[in-house]
Parts: structure tokens; C-alpha cells; sequence
């Protein structure tokens, strides 16, 4: 069976960085939805980010990634989508526990926080982190409940 694409949504601030994140992925193997924007002209990141976080809530993706200056006006518009659990991942470190812990299905970066190669660097350790179960699953659930999941 064919795995699901990964979602990627960004700002106008996130432009670059998203063009460097479709690149990595693909490079990965992974099909890409790109939900925009797709030009550097200033427009307001919860018209491309809530469709992707609604795809991924929907099923349409396996996992997303958004973009904004900071991530988190990014991180915020996405964990409005039913289910997704978005984290401002500032360090590979972060991007690693969001995973572990948290079983993360959306990563927002942040483009003018972080340079692109520390950026990609964050990717690489949340998507290759498996989510570690046992404890962590509880909190999790607490989470799905809250959301009416």
C-alpha cells in the first residue's frame, strides 16, 4: 500500500524554508502536498495552514509540516484541525521528544528563528523518531479526548 503524502504549508516568511522542506522530503522518498502559498508576497498563514491541518485531520496525510516566522501562529492555526497535534519544534532535540513523546503528527518551524540547516536538521530527527508507546500513550488519549477525537 502506498503511504499517504506529507502535508507542507507555510507563509510568506516560510517561503525558502519550505522549498528546502519539499526537497528533503522528497529526497527521503516521500510524496509531497504542497498547500502553499507560493509566492513571497505577504499573505496570513491560516489560509494555507488550516487546509493542510484539516487534510491531515481528514486522513489525506500521513504527517505535515508548517511554517511560519516565528511557528507559532503556524503551530496554533494547525492544532485548531481535530486531531493534530502540532509542535514548535525550535531544536532537533524538540523535534526528537515531540515524536517520542507526544506522537506529534505536524511539525511547525520556525523560518525566522533558526537557520535553514538547523531547520532541516529538525525534520530529519522528528521524522525519523518513532513515537515510544507505554507511558506516553495515556497522555496521548488525554489529549484525543480533549479534542473530541
Amino acid at each position: 500500500m502506498e503511504q499517504l503524502p506529507i502535508g507542507v504549508a507555510c507563509d510568506h516568511a516560510g517561503l525558502e524554508l519550505k522549498f528546502a522542506v519539499i526537497q528533503a522530503l522528497r529526497e527521503r522518498g516521500f510524496a509531497v502536498r504542497d498547500f502553499g502559498c507560493h509566492s513571497a508576497e505577504s499573505m496570513d498563514y491560516p489560509d494555507t495552514v488550516y487546509p493542510c491541518a484539516s487534510a491531515l485531520s481528514e486522513g489525506e496525510l500521513q504527517r505535515a509540516v508548517v511554517i511560519c516566522g516565528s511557528g507559532i501562529g503556524a503551530s496554533i492555526t494547525a492544532n485548531k484541525a481535530k486531531g493534530v497535534r502540532c509542535a514548535l519544534c525550535l531544536e532537533p532535540e524538540m523535534g526528537r521528544l515531540s515524536r517520542e513523546h507526544n506522537n506529534a503528527n505536524c511539525l511547525a518551524l520556525a523560518a525566522r528563528m533558526r537557520d535553514a540547516a538547523l531547520q532541516l536538521e529538525i525534520l530529519a530527527a522528528w521524522l525519523d523518531e518513532p513515537f515510544g508507546g507505554g507511558r506516553h500513550e495515556a497522555r496521548v488519549q488525554k489529549i484525543h479526548e480533549l479534542s473530541g477525537c
